[in-house]
């Protein structure tokens, strides 16, 4: 959705101010990887209306990672992003293979920039073929994709720091970038809030109307705030020096105190009416932007962007992607590994998928790790190190399992996100089974008709009901295969597939190829809605990925010549199974499939 429609959405019913954030491109690949995880866990933390990926001045390498992070924010975390374009060393056709990349990716927001001078130059200049001004850009945007993109252009409520030309010319100028197209503003940081206002009157009384929005720089550390300020060209009101300048030694009391400041400045912006919604400058950082929200008591999980419920319309985050908005069914296996699932569809054509469904085993394409990039272990060589050591037995790696369902950990190699509420319900059950080196990998609780406000379980529309059939998956010692199929080989409540790195299939499904649905639910006026799914075609492509991971673990460990790690994962591939256990009976209270495994 656009951005100004959001703003108006949310305005039509509800007076609370709304936020956003910024984020750079990282410099390295681990730092993208941590990026993604940061972005969705404060989107899931404090919900704002969008988020927004700074273009790399200069363009170049980074710059085309500004298209990747984008894509991946809409089309894996469900986020909507708006993407910065600059003019900095942009060729026409540069800016052509950007725009078609946002537009591929789902993305309707664009906020068009002149760009800083290249990091090479002291001055800016047009690169041969591209543009001079931002209102050329948007010009070139509206007549190339019409209403497509919502365009927004940059404001500079203290003057421009390369430009001396007065106050009444730089409005005049953003008067015509909003003529040529612009729909929405986001000012330059600033701190004084007196000034900020003051310029608010002047846009306004120019008969420039569409929505303003602040920039909000954090404070973390009095050297930063000063160098931001100087950088900008910035007015530091006495007031924060005062208060600042006595602890500017201790960056914690700086933040602290640098917090208050900045909502006392929000407070009165936003008393000012002339704002409704704050831009929160992240510089890729947690804490400090949540402090301010938090302290404007703007973390309210009580109601959504667009002011319903915070629950999520399915169990997963939908993709903002347009060929995979209409998607309701996922296989299970990929319930902890968002990235790997979306990239391996993510060129399926939309006309093979039956029902919105992309993990469909009608596609040849279906399990083909290619399209997952070059690594499926989202962390590098060190930092897989730092986060899981080198595990040496069976019981180290069960550990781990044991360490990350505590909490202690935030990833495994064959998980990417962390661990919600969810699994409390089963939480001791799963750290004893790893205990007696039955390795959890997946797993959900049951849930008969619980209501879909629910915090925990709950999800789509209200006044429904959602259900759960209990799901385990774990890696299991090929030898105690033989006694899980004599235990379930008449079952019908009990359903497994398990299979090991050869391809060997053992189950008791009375027909394997159909889908056997483990999460659905119940809504007014509509059809039962079934968005996770167990299936054998499915799980055969999880079970390449999965083994696939585990020999990338192994490669980190032969790269280090840790020969005792290495020895524990070939065990891992060569003597273990990968095996689904489904309890079909929702209703039964019986704690079935954890009672048959204390037994095998």
């Amino acid at each position: 959705m656009k951005v100004s429609e959001k703003l108006q959405k949310h305005k039509e019913v509800s007076t609370k101010a709304t936020f956003s954030y910024e984020y750079f491109v990282p410099k390295t690949t681990q730092g993208v990887q941590n990026l993604y995880d940061r972005m969705d866990r404060m989107y899931e933390s404090s919900l704002p209306q969008f988020i927004d990926i700074t273009w790399n001045a200069g363009g170049g390498v980074l710059s085309q990672l500004s298209t990747d992070l984008v894509a991946t924010a809409q089309s894996v975390l469900g986020l909507e992003t708006c993407m910065h374009l600059t003019c900095t060393n942009m060729p026409v056709s540069e800016i052509d293979d950007a725009l078609q990349k946002a537009y591929d990716s789902g993305c309707q927001n664009i906020l068009a920039l002149r760009g800083d001078p290249p990091v090479d130059s002291n001055e800016w200049t047009p690169v041969e073929g591209g543009f001079r001004y931002a209102k050329d850009l948007v010009k070139y945007i509206k007549a190339k994709y019409g209403d497509h993109f919502d365009i927004g252009v940059a404001g500079y409520p203290e003057g421009h720091p390369e430009d001396d030309t007065d106050d009444s010319k730089l409005i005049d100028y953003l008067k015509q970038k909003v003529d040529a197209g612009a729909s929405f503003l986001i000012t330059q940081m600033f701190y004084d809030a007196d000034i900020f206002i003051a310029w608010c009157k002047k846009v306004r009384a120019a008969g420039i109307e569409i929505p303003i929005i602040p920039g909000i720089m954090p404070i973390t550390t009095y050297a930063a705030f000063l160098r931001r300020a100087q950088w900008c060209d910035i007015h530091l009101p006495q007031e924060f020096l005062d208060r600042l300048e006595p602890i500017k030694d201790d960056d914690q009391q700086v933040r602290d105190t640098g917090t208050d400041l900045l909502v006392e400045m929000c407070q009165k912006i936003l008393d000012s009416g002339y704002v409704t919604h704050l831009h929160l400058y992240t510089m890729n950082l947690e804490k400090a932007p949540l402090m301010i929200l938090d302290r404007l008591g703007l973390l309210s999980q009580e109601e959504h962007v667009n002011g319903e419920n915070s629950l999520a319309m399915l169990p997963w985050r939908k993709s903002l992607n347009p060929q995979r908005r209409n998607e309701e069914v996922r296989p299970i296996f990929w319930q902890r590994r968002p990235y790997s699932y979306v990239a391996r569809t993510s060129q399926w054509a939309v006309d093979e998928f039956p029902n919105g469904r992309f993990g469909d085993s009608s596609s040849p394409a279906f399990g083909d790790l290619d399209l997952c990039g070059s690594s499926l272990i989202r962390q590098s060589g060190k930092k897989s190190l730092e986060l899981w050591s080198t595990p040496k037995t069976v019981e180290d790696v069960a550990q781990l399992v044991v360490n990350f369902l505590e909490r202690k950990v935030s990833c495994l190699p064959w998980s990417d996100t962390a661990l919600n509420h969810e699994v409390d319900v089963i939480l001791n059950d799963l750290i004893d089974l790893n205990k007696k080196t039955i390795i959890t990998i997946n797993s959900q609780a049951q849930v008969n008709g619980i209501k879909s406000s629910d915090p925990i379980f709950g999800w789509g529309p209200k006044d429904g009901y959602v259900y759960q059939k209990q799901y385990l998956e774990f890696l299991l010692p090929k030898s105690k295969l033989p006694k899980l199929h004599d235990a379930l080989n008449s079952d019908a409540i009990l359903t497994y597939f398990a299979v090991d790195n050869a391809g060997n299939l053992t189950s008791n499904h009375p027909d394997g190829n159909k889908a056997n649905a483990v999460t659905w639910g119940i809504f007014p006026g509509r059809e039962v809605l079934q968005p996770t799914i167990v299936e054998k075609i499915s799980f055969l492509a999880w079970k390449e990925e999965f083994f696939h991971i585990l020999k990338e673990w192994r490669l980190n460990f032969q790269n280090h010549q840790i020969k005792e790690s290495i020895d524990v994962l070939n065990d891992l591939i060569d003597n273990y199974v990968l095996v689904n256990i489904v309890d079909n009976d929702y209703v039964s209270q019986e704690n079935k499939i954890f009672a048959l495994l204390n037994n095998i």
